[in-house]
């Protein structure tokens, strides 16, 4: 009899959530497009716009930029974004000689207010373990290929403190006002796995 592996169960949260979720579908107290459509939001809008506003912010104005690199959690809240899962948060900035790559390896802890809901690649075992064994091949693998002269910096987030990568400013926006550079940023910037593209044409 042929063998074959089973993927591992599903946590007792998960579980529960998920126990949850069908019996509220079923009562037809909630609608699963309602849901995904609100869990979309905080993946792509709600928290990476946060965030895509505090970088704005920091590639416009010196004096904010050097308060977010000192001392992130005060600078993010002058902003309004702060509370859970970004209480203690480090902003490090990327630069023509040096890239910043962030992680969790542990779990998947991530700045909630400021980039939303954590990718399903950021939590997966694969991006974790990666991420720090061969961060390169990885980037390249989003489509991101860096030279060797272009040092790779890994942050490791914890329980503790959380990350956030301030991108590289693209060329060609010296005119653009901080709504039309936030609108450039994209979530994958500020984790590291991307660059800011300038504005097209």
């Amino acid at each position: 009899m042929a063998s074959h592996r089973h993927s591992d169960p599903p946590s007792d949260p998960a579980l529960r959530v998920k126990a949850l979720e069908s019996l509220l579908t079923e009562k037809k107290l909630l609608e699963p497009a309602a849901l995904d459509a609100l869990i979309e939001l905080f993946e792509t809008k709600i928290g990476p716009r946060n965030g895509a506003k505090v970088v704005a912010r920091a590639w416009t104005d010196p004096t904010y930029k050097k308060r977010l690199l000192s001392d992130a959690t005060a600078a993010i809240a002058e902003l309004g974004y702060s509370g859970m899962q970004g209480e203690d948060m480090v902003v490090v900035e990327n630069t023509p000689a040096v890239h910043n790559l962030l992680v969790c390896t542990l779990c998947s802890c991530y700045p909630w207010p400021v980039l939303g809901l954590p990718p399903v690649w950021y939590k997966a075992a694969p991006y974790r373990s990666r991420a720090v064994i061969e961060p390169r091949a990885v980037l390249k693998e989003f489509g991101l290929e860096l030279p060797e002269s272009i040092e790779i910096r890994i942050w490791d987030s914890t329980a503790e403190l959380r990350y956030m990568v301030l991108p590289e400013r693209p060329a060609g926006t010296e005119d653009l006002k901080e709504d039309a550079l936030a609108k450039l940023v994209t979530r994958d910037a500020m984790i590291g796995t991307a660059k800011v593209a300038g504005p097209s044409r």
